[in-house]
């Protein structure tokens, strides 16, 4: 199983969580939550990593490693 790193970090003008990735190429999307952001990564990064020619064998693992007020959250999680 392959394991892909997320960074989100929050942007406080936006007032959204902001994810991007180097291990998933075109990567970049937000949302209002940890969990919304983490639902929207589990459809996203599947589908770019199709779209960028990876052959996924098995379902994609995700961390997410986000940092709010200093306060650093790691979310690790299948994709769907």
């Amino acid at each position: 199983m392959s394991t892909y790193v997320v960074r989100a970090f929050w942007d406080g003008e936006a007032k959204m969580w902001v994810a991007e990735s180097d291990d998933v190429p075109g990567l970049a999307t937000g949302a209002a939550t940890l969990d919304e952001l983490a639902q929207k990564l589990s459809v996203m990064i599947p589908e770019l990593l199709e779209l960028n020619g990876h052959i996924i064998a098995a379902q994609p693992q995700f961390e997410v490693h986000a940092v709010k007020d200093r306060e650093r959250f790691t979310l690790i999680r299948a994709a769907a």
